[in-house]
């Protein structure tokens, strides 16, 4: 084969392939460029929904704030001239915090803040004495995948079961928040609240268990302090 029909044949197997390529570049143009645009529209949603829940981050965060300072709001001083936005009574300022806790946990449930809120709702409510709806918001922050909020809203929902004689409820709970403690509530508080129920129940023994469980496990911490305590007066 001459130098010339090499060459020829050369030429011809580059345009087949440059053929072939604006072929296939052809056929997938089309898909191609609707990849683009997909890509392109997922990262314009993903930066709007970054910007949309870092604004209502911001929103529900000073809304707790806000509330926070209304329930931790000093009493006025019997006798004297309240102050400006001061209440009177614990009930009153209960009330005004738990309307406030209440409407943040419909409007930002779906953020940390709005777990907390159902937490706090739980706790004004029933400080109100309306058991039926803290019962129901403690549920909903006991559910939470925060440990530390969950916890939280079990003892508190704990200590609302003993106060209208579900002592069974309440005993499963401290067991649970004992099972997976948290830097909010850990195992010897829980079981430091559990021996105080049998003890009301009369169950001294299993009290005097958990004690001194407790005081093995925090010989330098309070609640072993405590357990020792307990242990020395019984």
């Amino acid at each position: 084969m001459d130098t010339r029909t090499r060459h020829a044949l050369k030429k011809d197997k580059f345009a087949q392939a440059a053929a072939s390529s604006a072929s296939w570049i052809g056929e997938h143009q089309a898909a191609a460029v609707r990849l683009s645009l997909g890509i392109g529209v997922v990262l314009v949603a993903a930066i709007g929904g970054l910007i949309f829940w870092n604004f209502r981050s911001s929103a529900a965060n000073a809304a707790l704030g806000g509330a926070l300072d209304v329930y931790t709001t000093p009493l006025a001083t019997p006798g004297a001239p309240p102050d400006a936005g001061s209440y009177t009574t614990a009930a009153a300022r209960a009330t005004e915090a738990n309307r406030e806790f209440v409407a943040i946990a419909h409007d930002y449930g779906w953020l940390p803040e709005g777990t907390k809120a159902h937490y706090f709702a739980g706790v004004t409510y029933e400080e109100l004495g309306q058991n039926g709806n803290a019962e129901t918001e403690l549920k909903t922050a006991a559910g939470s995948w925060d440990r530390n909020v969950a916890n939280l809203a079990k003892l508190a929902l704990a200590g609302l079961y003993r106060q209208t004689s579900r002592d069974n409820d309440a005993i499963a709970l401290y067991n649970e928040i004992a099972a997976k403690p948290s830097a909010t509530v850990s195992t010897s508080v829980a079981q430091l609240d559990l021996a105080d129920l049998y003890v009301a129940e009369g169950k001294q023994d299993m009290a005097r268990a958990l004690w001194a469980k407790v005081k093995d496990a925090d010989k330098d911490g309070a609640a072993g302090q405590i357990a020792a305590q307990k242990l020395g007066a019984k």
